[in-house]
C-alpha cells in the first residue's frame, strides 16, 4: 500500500502490501496483499504450496520478503530476523510448538528468558507470572505449572506454547494449524483459547486446513492460491463451496454474486 493509504489504515494492527518472495527460480509469493486488525481472528487458507508458510515466516521475520511494503501498527519495518518480530510484539506458535519435553511447564515459559535474582534463578516470580498468564487465558486443566510438559495432552500442550507467546507482551500472534491430530475435546480447548486471544484484543493469524474450525473461530477469511491473496474479507461473505473454488481456480462465480453486498476482491480470473 503507497505509504500516505497505510498510514489513513494506521488503525489496523498489520498490513502486507505487494509482497513478493522467491526462492531461487521458484516464486512463493507474489504481490500480496493482507491485513490483520486487532481483536480479531484472521484465518488463512489455501492448498498445499499455495505459499501460506512462506507468507507466515516473512511476518514472523525467517524470510526477509525481496519486495513490498509491511506496516505495523501504522509503522513502516523491516524484519530481518525473528528477534525483530519478537520486539514488535509478534510472536508465532509453530505446528511443532517448540517445546522441550523434559521441562516443565515454567521451565518451557521462560526457556531463554529466565529471571535471575542475586545470581539465582527467581523461581517464585516465574511460577508465579506462569500461573498468572494461564489463569488469564482460562487454560485450567493443567494438574501443575510444575508438571512435564511430555505428560501433557496436545491441547494442553498447544495452550502451553500460546501462554509463552502471549507473556512476553505479543500483540499478534500467529498459530500454525492448532488442532492439528487433536481430538474432538482438545480442539474445542484450543479454539477457546483463540477466541480469548482475540478477546484480549490481539490480533490473531491462523492457518488451517480445517474448514470447520476456520469457520467458528474466524472473523476474517484470506485465501492464497499460488502465492497470490485471491480473496480476503469477513467470515460472513464466504461459504465452504466458495473457499473451495478460490483455493482451486481462483476465482468463484459465488464470490462474484456476493462481491455487492460483502466486497470481496477476487485477483484472479
Amino acid at each position: 500500500m503507497p505509504e500516505s493509504q497505510t498510514m489513513a489504515n494506521s488503525h489496523e494492527l498489520l498490513e502486507l502490501y505487494k509482497v513478493s518472495k522467491s526462492f531461487g527460480p521458484v516464486q512463493s509469493l507474489a504481490d500480496v496483499d493482507l491485513t490483520i486488525p486487532l481483536a480479531k481472528v484472521t484465518a488463512l487458507v489455501g492448498d498445499n504450496g499455495a505459499g501460506k508458510s512462506s507468507l507466515v515466516k516473512c511476518i514472523a521475520g525467517i524470510h526477509s520478503a525481496d519486495s513490498g511494503e509491511i506496516v505495523f501498527e501504522g509503522k513502516h519495518i523491516k524484519l530481518k530476523s525473528p528477534r525483530d518480530a519478537a520486539d514488535l510484539g509478534i510472536e508465532t506458535v509453530y505446528q511443532d510448538l517448540a517445546l522441550c519435553d523434559n521441562l516443565d511447564i515454567v521451565q518451557n515459559m521462560f526457556l531463554g528468558r529466565e529471571r535471575t535474582r542475586k545470581g539465582l534463578l527467581d523461581e517464585d516470580s516465574m511460577e508465579q507470572s506462569a500461573k498468572e498468564t494461564l489463569a488469564s487465558l482460562s487454560v485450567t486443566t493443567v494438574r501443575s505449572i510444575r508438571q512435564p510438559v511430555a505428560s501433557l495432552s496436545g491441547g494442553q500442550r498447544q495452550a502451553v506454547a500460546v501462554a509463552k507467546a502471549v507473556m512476553w507482551n505479543a500483540k499478534l500472534v500467529i498459530m500454525d494449524e492448532p488442532t492439528a491430530a487433536l481430538g474432538v475435546a482438545q480442539t474445542r480447548m484450543v479454539l477457546d483459547l483463540v477466541r480469548r486471544l482475540a478477546e484480549r484484543g490481539l490480533g490473531v493469524l491462523i492457518i488451517s486446513h480445517n474448514m470447520n474450525d476456520v469457520f467458528e473461530v474466524a472473523d476474517r477469511i484470506a485465501v492464497l492460491r499460488l502465492g497470490r491473496m485471491v480473496a480476503q474479507e469477513d467470515v460472513k461473505a464466504f461459504d465452504r463451496q466458495i473457499i473451495v473454488d478460490l483455493m482451486t481456480t481462483g476465482s468463484s462465480t459465488r464470490t462474484a454474486a456476493k462481491a455487492n453486498s460483502h466486497g470481496i476482491e477476487s485477483k484472479e480470473n
